[in-house]
């Protein structure tokens, strides 16, 4: 399983594709950086279609995007929630099936505090993906490297309770006719 993880931005827009089999590595990472003269509209376009150019690429089986929760002013964040609807999109466009991740979520599952600092996150991504440790992820990638392991790992944990659900016969019992039948654990509750 191939994840690509997307940290928003619409100066810098971080992504990072970790590979699960058999366990995590990181497979690529980058940030995509909109020419710096370039009109909002302009940027807005360019991360879109670097990110289809990254999809097409790495070619990765799922997407997962942190969620827009702060910004320094209402400006700041208008802006940012549009970049990310953006890059959603080419997600979309692409057909893959998209996680969002709260950061606080993605910071608590990879540092085990929701409070933890960018360069903690960095630290802890070169320490669980064997090839990020080999050289210093930029911020936004280490940031996208640390949503797909989050959703990676909230994947994983989805299909391991999946595969641990019994699939035994039911239970077998006689009724008061003395017929043989199904009978289950569970008992109705009484209403009222």
């Amino acid at each position: 399983m191939r994840i690509l993880g997307v940290d928003p931005g619409s100066r810098a827009s971080g992504w990072a594709v970790v590979d699960f089999s058999p366990s995590p590595s990181l497979a690529g990472s980058g940030v995509l950086r909109p020419a710096t003269g370039l009109t909002f509209p302009e940027r807005l376009m360019a991360l879109h279609d670097g990110l289809l150019a990254v999809v097409d690429r790495e070619r990765p089986d799922g997407a997962a995007v942190e969620r827009v929760f702060q910004g320094v002013n209402p400006q700041s964040l208008i802006a940012l929630g549009e970049a990310r609807g953006v890059l959603l999109l080419a997600l979309a466009r692409r057909g893959l099936p998209i996680g969002e991740l709260a950061p606080a979520d993605v910071k608590r599952s990879i540092t085990g505090s929701g409070a933890a600092d960018k360069e903690q996150v960095r630290r802890m991504v070169a320490s669980l993906l064997p090839p990020a440790g080999r050289r210093k992820l930029p911020l936004d990638a280490a940031d996208a490297a640390a949503v797909a392991l989050a959703w990676g790992y909230r994947v994983a944990v989805r299909s391991a309770r999946i595969m641990a659900t019994p699939t035994a016969e039911p239970a077998r019992g006689v009724d008061a006719a003395g017929a043989d039948v199904a009978t289950s654990p569970w008992r109705r509750r009484p209403s009222g």
